[in-house]
């Protein structure tokens, strides 16, 4: 780069990292000012400024607060208090926000479920979840009452779109009564921002989702960190096309309109086709990602659109580094800003610069200000390396780690708030890492730095694996494919696919009688959702297991789904549902991208 060009982005990243640092530095773990206070100071700032936009209308500030104040007084009529938990199982659409802000008003935490997940997964979620009153989604009935004989409380559920059924209420109808003026703040009183405003749930490595603890802290750090390093501001527009339940669409992407006094462009799901058509209709100027998105957009073709959006800067993360410069120079795209983070953790990261490949970046001359570090790990026992003295040792620029967070309970950057299991936060936590004492978040990342500082993703740690930028539990694919007749071992591992982030489902299966391989497809679209269901099958005679009866994967990992290196029956499960042999002529159309998966 040169002595100039080193110059130059150093004193660009000392300049944005200290006016990031200003504008979130009123986020106090003990301060009383909470995420529905810091939301109802912006609403008052811009009342008649668009909040929100769909195809048919336009939410003004002052409409969405409007609603929220009716969905706080809803809540106090159904006598719900400070503490009380309320699941929310909804698509994106307008309301999805306001709802579970009106619920902070009161104090009430919103407890935010995956709509794509049905069945156990769900019934799991909600009997976790500490609710007793859910608000569903008139399109979402159907996936509701799959779960509702697997519900260990009861449930009183609220239905929105004039879709009650039986034994449920009509909840557009019940808010509609309500006053419209703000509850008053005597409802929230004594509550401090480390106390919980959202729960979110994050698949984890044990099979089932885990609630995560989203402290008020947490909700206005994330509405707040990106829009302040994009410099958001009321004139931009965020196409929000990823789910709203998840931290990186349903706080950091709608943090870029709301936080901002700008508008959220919430569309119920995502198009490659009518994407750049969409952002030029809705004058979008930000619009949040993750890597899958990017590809699929790659692959689509071309449109005049797509050049002549008015997109200043996408914000997302999962970009690697084979897309990265294709996508910037198809789509005219002036900023990239790349980030790292993890729901439930405390480890953030953040590419400023646009850096292409990069997650983040820590300037050596800074690092004190962060609490990033990288361990040195051993991946065959996927433990952290420790010396005879029992500490980790730090990597070294171009060394592959694990990337652990100190904790620190009165920063709010670096607290971990965890999961609501307790019992689930002492395995993320490394302790007596470099001293006697200290504790570290372990991320279950593996990452190198450069010697400039720049951080890059290199793979999950263990058995849980992302693909269609969704976290996919081994245990639970290989606890429901057990479930199907005439399948007696189930070894599930993710292998990966040229020209995909993350991994796909591969099933290493050993069957007996009553086995159909026909029916299994059916079978897996019952039990689990899109992402999580195998892509590959594996048809063995015994598995390979180690002294303590647990899998081994290594091998099968390796092998991956190419019949040259197998010599068992392999399948290939179609998207329409199908299963097919998976010879050479199939495996050689998958990696050149012929077939689509």
């Amino acid at each position: 780069m040169g002595f100039f060009g080193d110059l130059k982005r150093e004193f660009f990243t000392l300049k944005e990292l200290l006016r990031v640092t200003r504008e979130v530095g009123w986020i106090k773990p003990d301060s009383q000012k909470l995420t529905p206070d810091h939301l109802e100071e912006i609403v008052d700032a811009h009342l008649e400024l668009p909040a929100f936009i769909t195809d048919d209308r336009t939410i003004s500030y002052a409409e969405y607060d409007a609603y929220a104040n009716q969905v706080a007084h809803w809540a106090l009529e159904q006598g719900l208090k400070p503490g009380d938990v309320v699941a929310v199982f909804l698509t994106n659409r307008w309301e999805y926000v306001p709802i579970w802000v009106g619920l902070s008003k009161i104090g009430v935490v919103a407890a935010l479920l995956n709509n794509q997940i049905t069945g156990n997964s769900l019934a799991h979620c909600l009997n976790i979840s500490g609710a007793n009153v859910a608000i569903i989604d008139g399109e979402l009935t159907e996936a509701y009452a799959s779960a509702c004989d697997l519900i260990d409380c009861e449930m009183a559920p609220h239905v929105m779109d004039g879709a009650a059924g039986s034994g449920e209420r009509d909840f557009d109808t019940e808010v509609a009564a309500q006053p419209s003026e703000r509850p008053s703040r005597e409802h929230r009183a004594g509550i401090t921002a480390k106390e919980p405003c959202l729960k979110m749930y994050t698949s984890g490595t044990t099979g089932l989702p885990k609630a995560a603890i989203i402290a008020h802290t947490r909700t206005m750090y994330y509405l707040n960190i990106f829009a302040s390093g994009a410099n958001a501001g009321p004139g931009d527009r965020m196409m929000m096309v990823l789910p709203l339940y998840h931290s990186t669409g349903g706080l950091c992407g709608v943090g870029f309109g709301i936080s901002r006094g700008g508008a959220v462009i919430v569309r119920k799901k995502f198009s490659a086709s009518a994407f750049w058509d969409e952002c030029v209709t809705f004058e979008a100027t930000l619009f949040m990602y993750v890597g899958e998105l990017c590809r699929f957009l790659l692959a689509a073709p071309e449109t005049p659109n797509e050049t002549r959006h008015s997109i200043r800067c996408m914000i997302g993360n999962g970009l690697r580094p084979d897309v990265w410069e294709r996508f910037v120079d198809r789509f005219k795209m002036p900023r990239v800003m790349e980030f790292y983070g993890a729901t439930e953790g405390n480890v953030g990261l953040v590419n400023l610069d646009s850096r292409p490949g990069a997650i983040g970046r820590i300037p050596p001359w800074l690092k004190w200000r962060f609490n990033v570090e990288l361990v040195a790990f051993d991946l065959e026992k996927e433990v952290p390396i420790r010396d005879a003295d029992g500490r980790c040792r730090r990597t070294e620029p171009g060394e592959v780690g694990e990337a652990v967070g100190r904790i620190d309970p009165d920063d709010t950057r670096f607290r971990f708030d965890g999961y609501q299991n307790k019992a689930e936060n002492e395995k993320k936590i490394l302790r007596d890492v470099f001293k006697p004492g200290d504790a570290w978040f372990r991320t279950g990342d593996l990452m190198k730095r450069d010697k400039d500082g720049y951080f890059y993703f290199i793979d999950r740690i263990g058995d849980t694996f992302r693909w269609k930028s969704e976290n996919v539990s081994t245990n639970e694919v290989a606890e429901a494919l057990g479930h199907y007749p005439g399948v007696q071992q189930a070894n599930v591992y993710g292998v990966p696919v040229p020209g995909h982030n993350g991994k796909a489902g591969m099933a290493a299966l050993v069957v007996g009688e009553g086995f159909d391989l026909d029916g299994l497809q059916s079978h897996v679209a019952e039990a689990l959702p899109g992402y999580a269901r195998p892509l590959f099958y594996r048809i063995q005679t015994q598995t390979d297991t180690t002294g303590t009866f647990k899998f081994r994967k290594l091998d099968l990992v390796r092998d991956g789904f190419d019949p040259a290196n197998i010599s068992d029956p392999l399948w290939f499960a179609e998207p329409e549902g199908s299963m097919r042999p998976l010879d050479r002529e199939v495996h050689d159309a998958l990696v050149s991208g012929t077939i689509r998966v």
